[in-house]
């Protein structure tokens, strides 16, 4: 879930005892020189950002540090008493300056091409069959006290003639003093990392979340960055950029060769590398540490700068007798970028604040823009080649059952640096405040109403079922939830009743269920219904849909089946990175609307339905998470696939008719770097033997049969044929495609934001014995269906326009009636 916002100030130490920090620029240009080398007389190694900065902690004086850049002279700096920044400028060397530039951009590409060929052989899940290591784990959301201004300002708002009324602005005083003394946010994990078989699965064994007894699993599995730098895609916060090291990446990157240091006693290439192609904002940079002996990565530093300044550093350690370099230490920091709008991730947790406000001026700075999050981890007990099997190895991520329970004596014997002042009071301070402002109820109440449910004591009021409306009941009213977990872990009843104003009808639902197995996730439960269906629909029962406070398609059905039933159902997460429900029901089924199957000569307007059924959904490239309450898709990979099998049973109960049905759906998501984003969606379907039409397919038609193109505005669907026209397809097999490509939102205004999205579907399909079916008319899908459009979504407050066009052999007479006009909105909520 890319859901809380990250923040972090580049490369500050909060345990270190001595710090000096400065820019280094070009001493006649004053332009700043990026990933210059910075050494200590104490033997500490640095180098400056990608604005020239650099800062350095140590637990030990330095007396004086040299600062070198390739074709610059190099300068040497004593550290004066009381001064801690320093503005250092560099002069160019004046013998061949662009010539060695040149030379040395050469000599780069051919070290990287040869780091290129050898990358297997340097790999350490290339060369070693298996491996294993410890990893601790510190994250910190916290801001430096030091550069905030603690004034307390005046604001003027109103003269009097007694004199002038001001407000008192407080805000970067209170918050100076806050993180003074404590830090926003901290959180520990502990953990064992096994590798095997191609797979690398994370056990932990303790983690600690400051103010929250139970940590977030969200939080948890968050992937900050990328195990290996040798991966052809390296990912950064939750985005994956071609590596500088990948088999293509030099067609991508431009290197340059800056200096050579010293590693664990072995010589590196330093060499700068940043994207051709990408502006700043988007393209990925940093430096390469390259082994003059055996070409692997000795260190590595990736940064992108944007909306957010984020930075990965990946260090090693040297292995002798497998001569290659294994990780021990990675760091992980956010700061907020240049933007124009305030960013909020993880619902708003932390936000940083635009730059420019209404009037498009600048903004004086607020507590948003100090705030930094660091992420550190520390890999240690490194045992190779050592083939201990690991168990459940189809999850990425498994939590231990105490792992929420650990003692202070567990911490300090994995903590790798002295914890500070700040760091031990935050866990306190932040505990009691979660105490007193009952954060872990905010948070229970806040996931649930991201999933559109009400908590109210121990039942969840299910939002959707309280007001919808559709054209054959109405308004429809309704009350209905499910017991949460305050009641019962291991029970549920669940259930709704529901009153449309057109028909007159009241309609409910009612089913329990039990837990049967805690850690595949598994209820066995029944329910009895009596409610209205959409005829020819096509739902998979285990896809679990998203919360919506509106749904619009429905507003312009008339064509229901009521629907009696009972059912008794299995759902389970038990087969790996599948979840499947198996169910078996009976159904009486009363079209509402005119209309009778007749089978082999046999007229049904009413009939008995016995089924089993099961439908599953697989997800083979997701990430998975075992936690001590069920399991958790960490991270969304697509392609993913549904799979739907419905069997009538005989005679059993009544049943009327023999038959059967296959269902199958995959959709993939390709996020670009730039934003955009391409969706697919195929489905199929196949019912064979004898099938009433309430149980067919219409492919999700919605126009309405309306005179003008005015007439039939209505809102648009997200997967839906917008120009096909309710009820003027039936099928018993099909298939549809659709293809969608959004574009980056563009500011014409302050908030107006559009964002173009082109979409195109098409449908076949075909009907057998389509005389059987009586009562409506209709046509079949044999020679296929193709519709066209483009969306502009969230013009104004979520608000859009979408025009569709009907081609092809469907295409129908008049050309008006082949175009459909349909609203749009999207509701952000901020998650």
């Amino acid at each position: 879930m890319k859901h809380f916002l990250l923040l972090f100030l580049f490369s500050i130490s909060l345990q270190a005892q001595f710090h000096i920090s400065g820019i280094v620029k070009e001493s006649g240009s004053n332009k700043t020189l990026p990933f210059a080398t910075i050494s200590t007389n104490n033997g500490i190694n640095s180098i400056s950002d990608v604005d020239g900065k650099f800062e350095i902690n140590s637990k030990t004086t330095i007396v004086s540090f040299t600062v070198s850049y390739i074709g610059y002279n190099k300068i040497k700096v004593e550290v004066q008493k009381n001064k801690l920044f320093f503005n250092l400028k560099l002069t160019p060397k004046t013998d061949r300056l662009n010539e060695i530039i040149i030379s040395n951009e050469n000599t780069a590409l051919s070290i990287i091409k040869k780091t290129i060929v050898l990358k297997n052989n340097n790999d350490p899940q290339k060369r070693l069959s298996n491996f294993a290591f410890k990893n601790y784990n510190k994250l910190i959301v916290s801001a430096n006290p030091d550069s905030i201004s603690g004034q307390i300002d005046s604001v003027f708002v109103r003269k009097y003639k007694q004199g002038a009324l001001y407000k008192i602005d407080s805000t970067n005083y209170k918050f100076k003093n806050t993180v003074s003394k404590r830090h926003l946010f901290q959180t520990e994990k502990v953990s064992q990392h096994q590798f095997s078989n191609n797979q690398l699965k994370e056990t932990i064994l303790g983690t600690k979340m400051a103010g929250l007894k139970q940590p977030l699993y969200e939080i948890i599995a968050f992937n900050l960055q990328s195990f290996s730098i040798y991966d052809p895609k390296y990912e950064l916060f939750e985005t994956k950029y071609n590596s500088p090291i990948a088999d293509d990446a030099v067609k991508e990157y431009n290197y340059k060769l800056l200096d050579t240091v010293a590693i664990n006693g072995r010589s590196s290439y330093m060499i700068y590398f940043k994207n051709k192609k990408k502006s700043k904002a988007k393209g990925l940079e940093g430096v390469l540490y390259i082994d003059q002996n055996n070409f692997a990565v000795s260190k590595a530093i990736m940064r992108i700068r944007g909306l957010l300044n984020i930075s990965g550093t990946h260090e090693f350690e040297y292995l002798p007798e497998e001569n290659i370099w294994f990780p021990v230490h990675k760091t992980f920091q956010i700061i907020k970028g240049h933007n124009d709008d305030d960013i909020n991730i993880f619902g708003g947790t932390i936000q940083f604040d635009g730059d420019i406000e209404q009037d498009f001026k600048s903004r004086k700075k607020q507590p948003s823009d100090y705030i930094y999050l660091r992420s550190e981890n520390h890999i240690f007990d490194i045992q190779k080649n050592k083939n201990t099997p690991i168990e459940n190895p189809y999850f990425t991520v498994e939590i231990n059952k105490n792992a929420f329970d650990k003692d202070e004596s567990f911490w300090e014997q994995y903590r790798k640096d002295s914890i500070d002042i700040r760091f031990k009071k935050t866990y306190s301070e932040l505990d009691s405040i979660a105490i007193k402002k009952k954060f872990a109820n905010r948070l229970f109440f806040g996931k649930k109403i991201i999933n559109g449910y009400l908590p109210i004591g121990f039942f969840d009021l299910d939002l959707r079922k309280i007001f919808s409306y559709n054209n054959y009941e109405g308004f429809r009213l309704g009350l209905g939830g499910v017991t949460n977990e305050r009641l019962s872990k291991n029970f549920r009843v669940e259930g709704y009743y529901a009153y449309g104003t057109k028909d007159g009808i009241f309609k409910g639902s009612i089913g329990a269920a039990a837990k049967i197995n805690q850690q595949a996730n598994s209820w066995l439960g029944f329910s009895y219904t009596d409610d209205i269906r959409e005829i020819a629909s096509t739902s998979f029962s285990i896809e679990k849909k998203p919360y919506k406070i509106y749904d619009p398609r429905p507003i312009n059905i008339s064509t229901f089946y009521n629907y009696i039933s009972w059912k008794s159902y299995f759902e389970s997460k038990l087969i790996p990175k599948t979840e499947s429900i198996w169910e078996i029901a009976q159904a009486e089924i009363q079209p509402k609307f005119n209309y009778a199957f007749n089978p082999k000569n046999q007229l049904y307007t009413h009939y008995t339905m016995t089924t089993a059924m099961v439908s599953l959904q697989w997800s083979p490239f997701s990430d998975f998470m075992q936690t001590p309450t069920g399991q958790i898709e960490i991270e969304k990979r697509f392609p993913k696939f549904s799979f739907q099998y419905t069997q009538s049973l005989g005679r059993v109960l009544n049943n009327d008719f023999d038959f059967s049905k296959f269902d199958f759906k995959t959709e993939y998501e390709k996020k670009y770097l730039n934003g955009q984003k391409t969706s697919l969606l195929f489905q199929a379907g196949y019912a064979l033997g004898d099938v009433p039409l309430t149980h067919l397919y219409n492919t999700s038609p919605n126009n309405i049969t309306k005179e003008t193109i005015i007439q039939r505005i209505t809102f648009g669907g997200k997967n839906s044929f917008e120009t096909m026209f309710f009820n003027e397809f039936f099928s018993n097999k099909y298939s549809l495609f659709q293809i969608k490509h959004a574009f980056n939102r563009v500011t014409l205004f302050k908030k107006v934001k559009p964002s173009l999205v082109l979409v195109s579907r098409m449908a076949w399909g075909d009907l057998d014995n389509p005389e059987e079916h009586l009562g409506l008319n209709f046509k079949t899908l044999n020679r296929g269906y193709f519709e066209s459009g483009i969306e502009l979504n969230q013009i104004f407050n979520g608000l859009g326009l979408t025009t569709f066009f009907r081609y092809g052999p469907n295409q129908l007479a008049k050309f008006e009636d082949n175009i459909a006009i349909k609203l749009s909105y999207v509701l952000n909520l901020g998650f």
